[in-house]
Parts: structure tokens; sequence; C-alpha cells
């Protein structure tokens, strides 16, 4: 198989999708690898690093994505690629088709079939391609919540742990999965007072006893949410429901209580928002305000510490694509039902259910 790893044009996106040393185990077992000039740069990969794994250095976009049979990917396609799409391709990546028609119908319309990270699922329901993104998202909301807590960037002028004689600022945390629990566990080290909603009363459980109660659990439904935002300094949202569009839990009307200099970091804006005043934004420019509080709403976080982010990502995305790339996608996905749950479009059939009904468009039950 011919594998493609472009480089990520999507804004202030600095990881790559494959390290070197996955493409020395692909060549190794008889795959050629194209590498995009400067693909790896970004993320302290040098071309030269690529070259000795045994990989192909090409000069432009539109030869890796003509020639390549498997074209793995950080980031979601952005519009200038669609003219690549082509029927037979196949991409590997995040890919957050629930927030994104375009994508999805562009997709469909050329027969691509699309693998995504996000919703590769394992029998004990974990996204194994999410967890290291996750992890650290949920701790770099919480050093970008103190950042824009500070006055001279518009906040309260409030230290998240406070000193002895002041209050401590207060974090609520919406939703207590990996996400969560990596911005709660910043959170407290950093000596906020920190509260987590959740509406499964085992995950509430489990936190309680890994944070040894220092966190307050509370179960969450529409009046504790709009309770606990009202009272928060810090509002970091991180509801996942694998594939589907994050539901809104946050109204505009929740968000205006924070009051001036209060500061909301949406981390499931990629699917979304879970927000009503949610709206995605760059590392370049990441914040707006809305009613006197900051957001913070950058689609792709982990993008700005790529050498923590690229090779995490790696270690969890490329056991799939080696399986892909060396019994073919059907094969593969036959085997492995983790990687069956991942395709989301092929022969230009929308194959995942929460996709489906997030975007209205009509589900095909998956037939390998």
């Amino acid at each position: 198989m011919i594998v493609g790893v472009p480089k990520e044009i999507k804004s202030d996106e600095y990881r790559v999708a494959v390290v070197p040393s996955g493409v020395r185990v692909l060549t190794l077992k008889g795959h050629s690898v194209l590498v995009e000039k400067s693909a790896g740069v970004g993320s302290g990969f040098e071309d030269d690093a690529y070259l000795a794994a045994g990989g192909e250095i090409v000069d432009s976009a539109v030869e890796l994505w003509q020639r390549a049979d498997m074209v793995v990917k950080v980031k979601e396609p952005v519009e200038q690629e669609y003219k690549f799409f082509r029927e037979g391709l196949l991409i590997y990546a995040f890919l957050h088709l629930a927030a994104d028609k375009n994508l999805t119908e562009e997709l469909l319309r050329k027969k691509v079939t699309a693998i995504a990270y996000e919703t590769i699922q394992e029998a004990d329901g974990s996204l194994p391609i999410l967890v290291p993104m996750s992890e650290i998202a949920g701790r770099m909301s919480i050093q970008a919540g103190a950042k824009y807590l500070e006055k001279p960037h518009g906040g309260k002028g409030l230290l998240l742990g406070g000193v002895p004689g002041t209050e401590r600022a207060v974090v609520v945390i919406l939703g207590g999965g990996v996400a969560g629990k990596n911005a709660a566990r910043m959170a407290l080290g950093l000596g906020a007072r920190v509260r987590v909603l959740d509406v499964s009363l085992t995950r509430l459980r489990y936190l309680d006893d890994i944070f040894g109660g220092a966190v307050e659990t509370i179960f969450s439904d529409p009046h504790t949410v709009a309770s606990s935002v009202e009272g928060a300094d810090l509002v970091v949202g991180s509801v996942l429901i694998p594939g589907a569009r994050t539901p809104r839990l946050v109204t505009r009307d929740m968000v205006s209580r924070m009051g001036n200099g209060g500061v909301v970091v949406d981390i499931s804006v990629d699917q979304g928002g879970c927000v009503e005043t949610t709206r995605p934004t760059s590392h370049h420019d990441p914040v707006f305000l809305v009613d006197g509080v900051t957001h913070y709403c950058v689609a792709n976080i982990p993008g700005a510490v790529p050498r923590t982010s690229a090779p995490a990502l790696a270690n969890a995305s490329f056991p799939y694509a080696l399986q892909i790339a060396e019994g073919g996608f059907k094969n593969a996905a036959k085997k492995n039902e983790a990687l069956r749950k991942g395709i989301n479009a092929i022969d230009g059939m929308l194959t995942h259910q929460g996709v489906a009904d997030s975007l209205g468009i009509k589900f095909a039950r998956l037939e390998l």
C-alpha cells in the first residue's frame, strides 16, 4: 500500500500524523510511505529523519494525494484539500463530521472512504486515539483558563489557587471523562476549588475516589448546570458523545451570569461545543468576548504542543494504520470491531449513526 502523510494546513496546526519510527515499520513490511516536504518539522522531525526511515519526500501536496492509497492526517481536510478527493481514496484522521456538513457531503459525493480517529471505539467503550489528545486538551484548558483570568487579558484578576487569606477561583468542569479528569487534576494542582458535573454516577464516584474527595462532584441536570455556571470563575466544557454533535448544556443567559471577566474554555468545540456562545477559534486568534466573558474555543488545542502531542497521537493511531496497510481496510475492519466503528463513510454512504443523526443525513448500515 502507498501511504501518504501530508503537511497539515489547518490554521496553527503543527502536528504530524506519522512519526519516523512509524515510517520505518511500514517500509520494513513492504509498504511505500510518501511524506510531504517539511510535514514533520513543526513536531521536531526533519525530512532527513523520514528519509533515513525509508520514506520518500515529495515536494507537493498534489503529488502526495494523487499517488497515495491511504492519506493519514491529524485534522480533518480543509476546503482547499477537497479537490484532492477521489473515489477509492481512504482518509484516516480526526474528522469530527457531526460538526461539518460540508466536509461530510463532499466525502460522500466523491465516494471517499473516511475513517475517523474519534469514533474508533474498543469493547469497553474507550476511545483509544482520542484519549491522549483529551488528556492534553484537558490539561491545557486550565493553563489557558488561568491565563485569561488575569486582568491584563481581560479576566477578573484571579489567581486560581489564591494565597492564604484570599479566596480561590472556582473552576466548574462539565463532563468527567478523560479531558474533564485531566482538567480537574491540573486545576486541583494549582489550588483552585473544583466542581465536576457528569450524568454518570459511576463516573462521579470514580472521580471522588481518585481525588480523595478534593473535587466536588455534582450530578448534571439543567438546574445544577445553571447554578454551577453562575457561580464559576472558569467553566471548562469537556462533554463528549462519540461521533455525535455535542449537546448544548450552557445557554447564553447562563454565561452572562458569570459576570465580567469570567472565562469559558470549550474543549468540545470540534464537535460543535457544549456552550451556546461557542464558535471555533485558532491559536493565532484564540479568544472572543460575549457579555463580558472571555471564550477560549480553539478547535485543535493539542496542536500548540506538537512535540508532546504528535508522538502521543502516533502511539495511539499507528497500530490501526498498520492493520489497514497490511490487510486492506475491509479485512482489517472485519477482524477489529473497534476499527470498524471508525468507518464513517464508504461508497457514498454515511455509516456512523451518531454523525447521521446529527446532520440529518440518511444512515446506511455498514456492510463489508
